[in-house]
């Protein structure tokens, strides 16, 4: 019985390390935020703008962003937080999406941009030939984990 408690123990204390490790890590390797001056230098120049909100469908307590997103034909830059997280994509897509099945449905469509490594704001390139007007909504995405975090409808 005694060996028995001790290896539940020892497995308990092994899956939440992990568990700890996956929220954590991301945030000791995370990104600092840009400049204000340079998210405001995309805000003033662009005429698309959109919002992140965090009482989406597919949004929860650990999945979540929030905060406003400037697309110019150069870049995109987002004002807020982002749930902490590894692996996030942000990704262009055609059609607004308010949860992962629903992502998953236009995901071929959609185009994805870069990788997301900050959680209190970002500034993003847009790749040379790629037209913002083609699109209508930045999605944040998990790849890893196939998980939906946020989406912001600019056009």
């Amino acid at each position: 019985m005694r060996r028995l408690l001790l290896l539940l123990s020892h497995i308990l204390f092994l899956v939440s390390g992990v568990a700890a490790g996956i929220y954590i890590l991301p945030l000791m390797i995370a990104e600092k935020p840009p400049l204000a001056t340079a998210v405001l230098d995309v805000e003033r120049a662009s005429a698309m703008r959109g919002e992140f909100r965090s009482n989406l469908k597919g949004s929860d307590l650990l999945h979540w962003g929030e905060g406003e997103v400037f697309v110019t034909p150069t870049a995109i830059a987002h004002r807020g937080r982002l749930a902490p997280g590894p692996d996030y994509k942000l990704y262009l897509a055609p059609d607004f999406v308010d949860d992962e099945a629903s992502f998953l449905a236009i995901k071929e469509k959609s185009l994805r941009i870069a990788d997301v490594r900050g959680f209190s704001g970002f500034l993003l390139p847009v790749p040379a030939g790629v037209d913002v007007n083609q699109y209508t909504t930045v999605v944040i995405w998990c790849e890893g984990f196939g998980q939906f975090i946020s989406a912001a409808k600019y056009r």
